[in-house]
């Protein structure tokens, strides 16, 4: 549905030689759709039981929320670690929990409401994080590749 929409826009901005800014519909050659940044990967890209953790760091953004690389992804893994080694015991999930909390940073909620989400966003099985913890994961998340 998307196609049309791109095959719309090109056509609006398409200027003739003179800058007259005439729509033209022929062409010398096709023309590639450019790649969609808001959409969600494709099923076939999607990681597999297989995948490394390496592989999860250079999955593509979420929405408008960016993903870290593997420089980024080492430095959020040691923020994790130094609040609680467990947090970073998965690093798939560790990283799809990041992207939660940036995703939040990206809508503008407020600091007290970050921290909180955060907590819960990353309490579980045998780590029950505090306020004050969620606030150290929400500077690291934001520190690391959300900024």
């Amino acid at each position: 549905m998307r196609a049309p929409t791109a095959a719309a826009l090109l056509t609006l901005t398409t200027c003739d030689d003179d800058g007259s800014g005439s729509a033209s519909a022929t062409s010398s050659a096709p023309v590639a759709p450019a790649p969609a940044t808001t959409s969600a990967a494709p099923a076939s890209s999607a990681a597999s039981p297989a995948s490394s953790a390496p592989a999860a760091a250079s999955a593509p953004a979420v929405g408008s929320v960016p993903s870290p690389n593997v420089a980024q992804t080492a430095g959020l893994t040691a923020a994790l670690k130094a609040v609680d080694p467990a947090l970073a015991a998965d690093q798939a999930k560790a990283i799809g929990k990041a992207l939660g909390v940036c995703q939040e940073i990206k809508a503008g909620k407020d600091d007290t409401t970050l921290a909180n989400n955060a907590a819960q966003r990353f309490s579980g099985g045998s780590v029950t994080l505090t306020p004050e913890q969620g606030a150290v994961i929400v500077a690291a998340v934001k520190a690391s590749f959300c900024p």
